[in-house]
This record gives structure tokens, C-alpha cells and sequence, in this order.
């Protein structure tokens, strides 16, 4: 992973865009923290102070900071119209 980045990729179990984030994550064998807003109701807080939106998915990319403290590097919302940058993002490259 590029930069060390570490990833929160939030979801709705009803979203195909969101199974397609993580189908995509599992086939390229990207870890990231999956984050189920469906599950767990409390996480629209988060989502909200992080992406000011409730929209899924929602894709947090932090780096590791002093004391092992997470800084938000990059967010985006949604997955198809923002691919491109996720590869840049991850280092990957796409022929």
C-alpha cells in the first residue's frame, strides 16, 4: 500500500457500489477496516464528522502519525466515479 496508508471503507449491505468497493479490495488483496453502517447505526456520526455526508461507500485513507495516532490523508464518496484516484491513492496502476 502506498505511504503506508491504512483504510476505512463504510457500507450498506443494500448498495451494489459498496459490494463492488469490496469485492474489488478482496480481488487486488487490499486490507481495510469495513465499517457495516447498516450494523451499526452509531458509525452515521462518524460519517458524518469525517465525509460531512451519509452517502455509501465512503473510502477513509490515514496515515500513521506520531504515537501511532491515525491522520486523515484522503476521502471520497462513492466508488466507480472515484477508481482512478483509489489505484493512484494505493499505488497501483492500471494498464
Amino acid at each position: 500500500m502506498s505511504q503506508e496508508l491504512m483504510i476505512e471503507l463504510y457500507t450498506r449491505p443494500t448498495c451494489s457500489d459498496c459490494q463492488a468497493a469490496k469485492e474489488y479490495l478482496a480481488e487486488q488483496h487490499i486490507e481495510y477496516n469495513h465499517k457495516d453502517v447498516g450494523a451499526d447505526e452509531s458509525l452515521e456520526a462518524e460519517m458524518k464528522e469525517t465525509f460531512g455526508s451519509r452517502i455509501v461507500p465512503a473510502f477513509a485513507f490515514y496515515k500513521k502519525g506520531l504515537l501511532g495516532k491515525k491522520k486523515l490523508v484522503k476521502s471520497l464518496i462513492g466508488f466507480e466515479q472515484n477508481r482512478k484516484e483509489i489505484e493512484e491513492l494505493l499505488g497501483m496502476k492500471k494498464e
